[in-house]
């Protein structure tokens, strides 16, 4: 990249360098940003088309606000990438979802220039609210923004920040990006609003018009003032935020810098809260993507003069397409099967599904919480509801899984995608604490498969339990078992021996780690057992494993505190059993991005680091028995 192809943006280090250029440079610093963009992302890969869509919106932030002194919060954060490029990370960007690279998302330990760390959708307006809360308690001068997608505004925390907000004169603007996707296409009565908004852009363009030939404060323009309120309701619906209290701005074109950056620099003298409404393209700029921009929300490295190519189907099918296919094999079994997403369609193998039973399929928006209350409900009228769902969102809805779900006990599966170790995303989607946080929940069902053949028989024995039921698997494929077409029900709460080794070791798998273990189990002839169900755990197994060996090892893809291991260590007590347990799991750190293999090996959960735990730990108890012999 030379300075001939970025003559301005080569310069660019800081916003500061930014607000030294005039201002009719800014459109072309916005096309050189996307082009650098274009090109750093064919080479390493990463989110893709929400950053092209926010390129001029990016420029006109950093050169009209005092960043950053100025706090700008982005949501989720697949839009932030000029954001990274701009504020003295565009020689590492290359290095983005790498092990020790820059995050995918902002991140406060990387710059100052990421005022809320993110990665999970919804939560701008509630961070920017508070960081402008603080500013008056400190009496600080300064200017807080929130960039929030319209994706994002389906979920209910953004209306509980806005809900709080418009009632406050804090000075905090939110700017609405409206791109009609977040990764799935967008959907509810949000995004109908919002189209009929735009749809009034002709009445917006009369109205400045007229308030600019109008003297403020004369009897004409009190006149039009107060009939503005009532012709809004004719010409176009009054919108959600006005009646909130925010002063709403636009739609205007979120790709025309020079007019966002007149519309920032106005906003900035409007006291109280405040939304600008902009409407944008995701993958503005690069054809392929505006043409197909769930293809390119996030990408591989490819060649920008082709584009994607599609790659080769993978020999082995992932754990998601295990969870699509035997969803639609379930579905053509049982009518009252129906499919609940929290708008990840395709990210939890939805399309084919939605696609042959869309009258039994659900994409609620990003709303987790929803999701799984309206399956509870539906639960409670005999409907059989599979709620699809990552590990890091079902989080969101904790309270809803225990309160609405399982103090009823109701009938509903979570098909729990994306378990443990995820990799390059970071620890904002991390699955490493459902085993921790669903097993002390009553009336739970826990199962973790070691294969695909487990993955679909394990969907198919919680779907007949009669009662909530979780089947947790990880991202990407399996070892590459067999798939058996016919589904039978395991039986809840039993184990399985995988291999009988010596008496000395016998290892306690719960999920992925299986293959991992055979491996060692190996090189020290020790005892598999595929644990399956974390909870009902089976307490039989346990005792007969601990009763026949000298030592005990559990694995598992899920933090130590509170997970599987920690049940079994909890079964031996209650039988007053003593033989030594070796807890092998996830640590206590929030592990940063990364392949899955790099994360798993900086666990010590690949090959090499169980044997070498398991032989420390073994030497160490032999020692210590010979010690207390003597």
């Amino acid at each position: 990249m030379s300075d001939e192809q970025f003559p301005l943006l080569d310069h660019i280090e800081t916003p500061a360098d930014l607000r030294q250029l005039d201002k009719t440079q800014m459109s072309q610093v916005s096309d050189e940003l996307r082009e650098f963009l274009i090109q750093s992302v064919a080479r390493a890969g990463g989110h893709f088309g929400s950053g092209l869509g926010t390129v001029e919106l990016t420029v006109a932030l950093h050169y009209v606000f005092d960043t950053p002194n100025d706090r700008i919060v982005w949501d989720v954060g697949h839009q932030a990438y000029p954001h990274k490029i701009l504020t003295d990370r565009k020689h590492r960007i290359e290095t983005i979802k790498k092990k020790d690279g820059l995050s995918p998302f902002p991140k406060r330990s990387e710059s100052i220039y990421d005022t809320f760390g993110v990665g999970h959708s919804s939560t701008s307006i509630s961070a920017a609210l508070g960081m402008s809360l603080a500013a008056a308690q400190l009496k600080q001068n300064k200017q807080v923004v929130a960039v929030i997608g319209d994706g994002a505004m389906t979920a209910g925390m953004a209306y509980e920040a806005l809900n709080h907000g418009g009632e406050l004169d804090t000075d905090m603007l939110v700017i609405l990006n409206e791109n009609e996707m977040s990764i799935s296409p967008n959907v509810g009565a949000l995004s109908r609003m919002l189209i009929k908004i735009v749809t009034g852009r002709a009445y917006n363009k009369m109205r400045e018009k007229s308030k600019r030939i109008m003297r403020r404060g004369s009897w004409l323009w009190r006149f039009i003032s107060r009939w503005e309120e009532h012709a809004k309701g004719m010409l176009i619906p009054n919108t959600l935020f006005e009646e909130l209290g925010f002063h709403h701005l636009g739609p205007i074109d979120g790709h025309d810098t020079q007019k966002l950056i007149q519309t920032l620099e106005v906003a900035k003298d409007i006291k109280g809260p405040k939304l600008l409404h902009i409407i944008t393209k995701k993958g503005k700029g690069y054809k392929p993507a505006e043409e197909d921009p769930i293809k390119y929300h996030a990408v591989g490295t490819f060649d920008p003069e082709q584009g994607v190519i599609p790659s080769k189907k993978p020999s082995k099918p992932s754990y998601t397409a295990i969870f699509s296919n035997w969803l639609c094999d379930m579905a053509r079994h049982d009518q009252r099967l129906v499919g609940i997403t929290p708008a990840m369609r395709e990210g939890s193998g939805l399309v084919e599904f939605s696609k042959l039973f869309p009258k039994r399929y659900y994409d609620v928006g990003i709303a987790e919480q929803h999701a799984v209350t309206v399956a509870a409900g539906m639960a409670c009228e005999g409907v059989k509801p599979v709620v699809a769902i990552y590990s890091t969102f079902l989080q969101r809805a904790y309270d809803q899984l225990i309160h609405d779900v399982a103090i009823q006990n109701l009938d509903v599966l979570f098909a729990i995608d994306r378990g443990g170790v995820v990799g390059p995303d970071g620890a904002t989607h991390a699955g490493s604490m459902d085993l921790s946080y669903m097993r002390c929940v009553p009336n739970m069902v826990i199962m973790a498969p070691t294969d695909e053949n487990e993955c679909r028989q394990m969907l198919y024995t919680g779907y007949e339990y009669n009662g909530p039921a979780a089947v947790r698997y990880p991202r990407g494929t399996g070892p590459g078992a067999a798939v058996q077409y016919e589904m039978q029900a395991l039986p809840i709460g039993q184990a399985s021996m995988s291999r009988k080794g010596n008496k000395k070791c016998a290892l306690l798998v719960f999920g992925a780690l299986h293959h991992v273990a055979l491996n060692v189990a190996e090189q020290i002839d020790a005892t598999v057992v595929n644990m399956r169900f974390i909870k009902p755990i089976d307490k039989s197994m346990l005792q007969s494993v601990a009763m026949t060996h000298d030592c005990l090892v559990t694995l598992e893809d899920n933090v130590i505190q509170g997970g599987a291991g920690s049940r079994v260590n909890e079964v031996l007590q209650s039988l007053k059993i003593s033989t030594p347990v070796l807890n092998l799991g996830l640590p206590d750190i929030f592990q940063d991005h990364g392949s899955r293999e790099d994360l798993l090996a900086e666990a010590g959960l690949d090959e090499s680091g169980i044997l070498e735990r398991i032989h420390a730990y073994m030497e160490t108890d032999q020692k210590t028995q010979l010690k207390s012999i003597s």
